[in-house]
């Protein structure tokens, strides 16, 4: 019987153990109740690798992987472009774009070049601790529509719940005609408005060479670890039906599957 518990014990104390790098408060991404679509993804992976799923919860401001992954504090990183050089990152998982939003019974704009823009009220996301400019920011300045901008910091209050979602609160109540937001958090916000609101994907889609809208999203770990990674991979890839449909319950726009609703 004592050998039996010994071979239980050191079973459980070598049990595998996925350690996520996630926001406490960035819905519909990630949140501390484990109600995003990060922690339903990460719970998804960590089943499937038979592992206990653990957080390092920290927000997601300048810093995040230093002070997380690279402290050695977690190991894999959900929702990350794929293209981002300080991690080894996986296969993508779905690709989306800034989109425009507006209300229902509003004008239906789909590109920046749009001459009504430059009487309209637009909402945009300000990046970082320093409001620096997202790639909308940008597209609208290269047009010379700067006068009417209305700055919206992506990290917001962060003392209120979901600080991400003003931008998309200030179309539905009129604060602004028109707002470009990364799209999963317009279509998550959007569908939780009291009034319809509309989605429409920006285009060009690449404005100039080096100003991409669109982004594939994969997962991301030290760039030493190259087998978690493989494992992940191999995880996201028999559960892609189970992650596509959970991608679409929470609205996310996607331009990797034909189909998904874009609102």
């Amino acid at each position: 019987m004592a050998a039996i518990t010994f071979v239980f014990l050191t079973a459980t104390a070598d049990a595998r153990e996925l350690r996520v790098c996630a926001d406490p408060n960035n819905m519909p991404f990630s949140n501390a109740a484990g109600q995003g679509f990060e922690n339903r993804i990460a719970e998804i992976v960590a089943s499937d690798l038979g592992a206990k799923l653990t957080y390092t919860w920290w927000a997601q401001r300048r810093g995040f992987i230093r002070n997380t992954l690279k402290a050695g504090l977690c190991d894999l990183v959900p929702g990350t472009p794929s293209n981002l050089e300080m991690l080894r990152t996986t296969t993508p998982y779905y690709r989306s774009s800034y989109v425009f939003v507006t209300r229902r019974d509003g004008p239906d704009v789909a590109s920046f070049n749009d001459p009504r823009l430059r009487d309209m009220r637009i909402g945009v996301q300000l990046i970082g601790d320093d409001g620096a400019n997202s790639p909308p920011v940008q597209a609208l300045g290269r047009r010379g529509i700067v006068g009417h901008l209305v700055g919206y910091p992506v990290y917001g209050d962060y003392s209120a719940p979901n600080p991400p979602a003003r931008i998309v609160e200030a179309v539905a109540s009129g604060e602004i005609d028109l707002a470009v937001v990364w799209g999963p958090l317009a279509g998550y916000f959007a569908a939780r408005q009291k009034v319809p609101l509309r989605i429409t994907p920006v285009a060009p889609r690449i404005d100039g060479p080096q100003l991409p809208m669109i982004y594939d999203i994969s997962m991301g770990v030290r760039r030493e670890d190259d087998a978690l990674r493989g494992d992940v991979n191999g995880a996201l890839s028999r559960h892609k039906v189970e992650i596509d449909a959970l991608l679409s319950q929470y609205g996310v726009p996607r331009l990797d599957a034909p189909g998904s609703p874009v609102r």
